[in-house]
């Protein structure tokens, strides 16, 4: 009997450490539930904030199949922001791009297509040929774009993460986790336009051709659950199922990732349950809109001697539905000490948000431009236009 009750206490220690509340766990002292009971690991993230709501096995390594593509469409979409490349620009397809074997667009070596059409196919279709094709396209050859993406992963902070190639199709030593999933998903959701492509239901490449390809997004939950527009879906016969999929009530977005699911069924279901928890559970308190203004921070013998700092993102904090928001106050903290030069990416500042006196939450704010020192005539006209002024 002793034996009995022994084993069924380490039975619920193990369930109690397989799902584990990412924030106000203190607050009840009932079991967990597992709502992904079927999945090898998941996570549940506030896509604004980063905070991890619930998670099982979040940072274990598994085969991420085509959720490999996040990092491909998040660089596409960097590139993008950086001028580098343009939507309406041609992209050649090699004949190694051609070759791709798995989920396709069918792509014919020589074809051509505009970066908004290979974008289509990638985030709609997964397709391996278009992944193939735009990493040749910003990068001179697959290898090279690999680099590109294990730079990134690293910069992001995804500690168990290495990617082989840009698509996903299995090859050794190609492994993520749920969180670092999570991670480059809520990076890639810093450019609004991407859920132009990854909340479409369905569409049409080649449309005006003798020969036009029907578009179905692969990701079902954006035409079957309320508010769902992206992102990524994922299979292969080692990786089983996968899903990084996000959605968006009111100002409220989240992040659901499973791994490992036993079919696309399964999988759907136990995302569906997460976003559900989240939505019923909880909410968020807005700060600022991506486009909001920041005011601007000093720069010591730049350039330019101010710059002005435009929110890319939404900021706000996660709250409990029911807690009280009275209190919670905000402030921009501009570090005093910056001199030129200064790079774009360079953090300037902070955004800390209190409750009361308590400070709950911080925001890093990076300067959106470089600023090149300046040179000695600008420092002194500077300098003698301040001597004229006050002296």
């Amino acid at each position: 009997m002793l034996k009995k009750g022994l084993a069924s206490m380490l039975g619920l220690l193990l369930v109690s450490l397989l799902v584990l509340p990412g924030a106000h766990a203190a607050e009840s002292s009932a079991k967990p539930i597992d709502m992904t009971p079927n999945a090898g690991s998941a996570v549940l993230m506030d896509a604004d904030t980063g905070t991890i709501i619930l998670n099982k096995n979040m940072d274990e390594k598994h085969p991420p199949a085509s959720i490999t593509k996040i990092m491909t469409m998040l660089l596409i979409m960097e590139a993008l922001e950086q001028g580098k490349i343009r939507m309406d620009e041609k992209v050649s397809t090699s004949e190694y791009a051609a070759s791709m074997g798995g989920s396709q667009i069918f792509l014919q070596a020589g074809e051509e297509m505009t970066v908004q059409e290979m974008l289509k196919g990638i985030a709609m279709a997964s397709g391996n040929d278009a992944s193939v094709a735009m990493a040749e396209k910003l990068a001179g050859s697959e290898e090279n774009f690999v680099q590109m993406m294990n730079e990134r992963a690293q910069q992001l902070g995804m500690k168990n993460t290495n990617f082989v190639n840009c698509n996903g199709l299995p090859a050794a030593n190609h492994y993520t986790s749920a969180h670092d999933i999570a991670i480059m998903s809520q990076e890639l959701l810093k450019h609004g336009d991407i859920t132009k492509f990854t909340g479409v239901y369905q569409d049409y490449l080649r449309k005006d051709s003798e020969n036009p390809f029907w578009l179905v997004n692969t990701n079902k939950l954006v035409r079957f659950y309320s508010g769902a527009d992206g992102l990524k879906t994922g299979y292969t016969a080692e990786a089983k199922f996968c899903l990084s999929a996000t959605a968006k009530r009111g100002n409220f977005r989240v992040i659901a990732v499973v791994m490992g699911e036993p079919n696309t069924k399964t999988r759907n279901a136990e995302v569906t349950k997460l976003f559900d928890y989240a939505f019923s559970q909880y909410t968020n308190y807005p700060l600022y809109k991506a486009g909001d203004s920041l005011g601007s921070f000093k720069v010591g013998k730049g350039e330019v001697t101010t710059v002005p700092f435009t929110a890319k993102q939404n900021y706000s904090v996660l709250m409990k539905k029911g807690e009280a928001s009275q209190g919670i106050r905000h402030e921009v903290q501009w570090d005093p000490q910056l001199r030129a030069p200064i790079q774009a990416g360079q953090a300037v500042g902070k955004l800390v948000v209190y409750k009361g006196d308590v400070a709950i939450s911080e925001f890093p704010l990076a300067s959106p431009m470089d600023v090149v020192k300046a040179n000695w005539w600008i420092l002194f006209k500077r300098t003698a236009s301040n001597v004229f002024l006050f002296g």
